[in-house]
């Protein structure tokens, strides 16, 4: 196996960067070399998910149905309808994979994660649809290194190493929870790629869930899996789980033994550079 010659274990990076903040819709050379090279390297990254595999799909909210009993009628809550079930066509919002405006079909390997995947909230329903591929859909793995702590190289490392540090930054990328409070310019790297792989002949993309324990897959082609049937879920409870990212500070007017450096700065008074 050939192995691809990145030019650094940080070129996703640039590559991110470039097109956030410089460069999107003109490609540069180097830009256009690393995509190159994203695609060569995924040889043992392409996968094979045969016809007639079960995915799930979930949509929050609910349909309404007409119940009759003892002569009367009265609405009840049923799942959302089959055209609702699959993308808007005209109304395709910003995603991790696509862009808004081009909607591609996000799947689930299991309905727990499907559900985790759209943010639900306690009381609320969550229309829950199974959905059957209808092709053998050649897809990119990108669940591989999802999970690889983060590493710094002072010096370059040899080209295996910075082909791994490359996918790595790339399924992690991916693997990140959308929030409603990003901007566009957060999926352009992933957008690029996914329309990069969309290109080179692929049917769709697979990454790991931060959210669920399983897989999503996002395929390019709205008919490329169909509905088989569709269930309501009434969101019961919710799990959290935390992690300090930073150190905390101590305001200097209760903790009298703390020093000046670790005040917070009061955005009225900025510090001041020395």
């Amino acid at each position: 196996m050939t192995v691809a010659d990145f030019s650094s274990w940080q070129a996703y990076t640039t590559f991110a960067f470039t097109v956030k903040r410089k460069e999107r819709y003109f490609r540069t050379p180097e830009i256009e070399e690393f995509l190159r090279l994203v695609v060569e390297s995924s040889s043992t990254r392409q996968k094979i998910i045969p016809q007639g595999r079960i995915f799930c799909r979930a949509q929050l909210g609910h349909d309404w149905r007409v119940v009759k009993q003892n002569s009367e009628e009265f609405d009840d809550v049923t799942a959302h309808p089959p055209k609702r079930m699959k993308p808007l066509i005209h109304a395709a919002s910003e995603g991790r994979v696509n862009p808004k405006g081009i909607p591609y079909l996000y799947l689930a390997t299991d309905a727990n994660t499907a559900m985790s995947e759209v943010r639900p909230w306690i009381g609320k329903y969550v229309s829950v649809g199974q959905f059957k591929t209808m092709k053998d859909l050649r897809i990119i793995d990108c669940s591989v290194e999802h999970s690889q702590d983060f590493t710094f190289y002072f010096d370059e490392p040899l080209p295996p190493e910075r082909e791994r540090a490359v996918w790595r930054d790339i399924d992690r990328s991916f693997s990140e929870p959308v929030t409603a409070d990003d901007t566009s310019a957060d999926y352009v790297p992933t957008q690029v790629l996914a329309e990069y792989f969309k290109r080179s002949g692929f049917d769709g993309i697979v990454y790991k869930s931060l959210l669920g324990d399983g897989f999503n897959i996002a395929l390019f082609d709205l008919s490329a899996a169909e509905l088989l049937s569709c269930s309501l879920h009434l969101v019961c409870g919710i799990s959290f789980k935390f992690d300090e990212v930073a150190n905390p500070y101590f305001v200097r007017k209760h903790n009298p033994d703390v020093s000046q450096d670790v005040e917070p700065c009061s955005q009225e008074e900025p510090r001041k550079s020395a």
